[in-house]
């Protein structure tokens, strides 16, 4: 196995936004940086693929942990590589929380983690968007002096940072994207009701269809692919020529179902993912989707945490961000 390269001075320096005599400082150990300086060009290291020198390398500043509901859902991974990177590049150490099925609950993973003594915790998608789930853990957790920042969810008796993405406008883009294609019958395929991202998407959804003049179309299963599968089948049914969906993965299902009955995509039927993940473009069709802003997502949820961690009280704010429409080659004119 060969050993990484070098660290290019002038690609270190660019990436990190400093002169090459301060990111030369930072790789042989000098001092005259600043603290922050110095963990932004470290940090740059680790983006850039290159080693950190050993002179560099500090005890770690903590652990922090990051409870994440699976793998098998490409949008995961892509977070907790950012908030695992960016955790990096300010001294701490992540630590990984995976609620595989049958395997350990949200409630264990966390009590492991305290165990472990950690500074803070991520949740990503967990059970604080699950409105029939008690948000009194949480309360418990601060208790015990643990910080925590919560992704993918809201709920007005927890008290903590949230970051999500606008689930409401998200829909709204998909349907106007359809619309604007001549689509006038179009379905939702969405997850079960109790989270709270899947209200938003219906209330976005719902409001830009009953604003166009049309009738709503909404059909609640499971984010996957099967679950995809089984809703696009019920819209169908009902005549829709243009199918949002909850999640890639459930688009993923739906395009199956169109083709399964003998339809085209997207010749007959146009279908809108939502998350973006890189292979989404190597899927066949091309995925048109809704994009969550994944890195300053994982970024906001790590500065919000670091806060609380330093000493300041914990914040009490959802930071909301804008998602983006990528248009790829699963949607196209409305067939006639």
């Amino acid at each position: 196995m060969t050993s990484p390269a070098p660290a290019r001075l002038a690609d270190l320096a660019a990436h990190a936004e400093v002169s090459e005599a301060t990111a030369s400082r930072v790789l042989n150990g000098k001092p005259g940086v600043a603290h922050a300086t110095r963990q932004r060009v470290l940090a740059a290291l680790d983006v850039l693929g290159y080693e950190r020198p050993a002179r560099s390398r500090q005890r770690s500043a903590g652990l922090v942990g990051l409870v994440i509901p699976e793998l098998t859902n490409p949008i995961f991974p892509a977070f907790a590589q950012v908030i695992e990177q960016s955790l990096s590049g300010y001294g701490y150490t992540p630590v990984l929380g995976t609620q595989l099925p049958g395997g350990a609950t949200e409630d264990e993973l966390v009590g492991q983690l305290v165990e472990r003594d950690v500074a803070g915790i991520i949740f990503l998608s967990g059970l604080h968007a699950d409105l029939t789930a008690d948000p009194g853990r949480y309360a418990k957790l601060a208790g015990r002096g643990v910080p925590f920042v919560l992704v993918n969810g809201y709920n007005d008796d927890i008290s903590a940072p949230f970051v999500s993405p606008d689930d409401r406008a998200a829909a709204t883009m998909a349907v106007a994207h359809l619309r604007e294609l001549g689509h006038r019958s179009i379905g939702l395929a969405v997850g079960p009701e109790r989270f709270v991202p899947t209200r938003r998407k219906v209330e976005g959804f719902t409001r830009a269809m009953e604003a166009a003049g049309a009738t709503p179309r909404i059909q609640h299963t499971l984010f996957t692919v099967e679950g995809g599968h089984a809703a696009a089948g019920a819209l169908l049914d009902a005549g829709c020529t243009g199918l949002v969906c909850g999640s890639d993965l459930m688009a993923l299902g739906a395009i199956r179902a169109v083709r399964q009955r003998g339809l085209a995509v997207p010749r007959e039927v146009s279908v809108v993912g939502y998350d973006d993940s890189e292979l989404n473009a190597f899927t066949d069709p091309p995925l048109t989707t809704v994009r969550q802003p994944v890195g300053a997502m994982a970024k906001a949820a790590v500065h919000a945490l670091l806060e609380p961690m330093g000493g300041s009280p914990m914040g009490d704010t959802e930071f909301v961000f804008q998602p983006e429409l990528v248009v790829r080659g699963s949607t196209a004119h409305a067939p006639g």
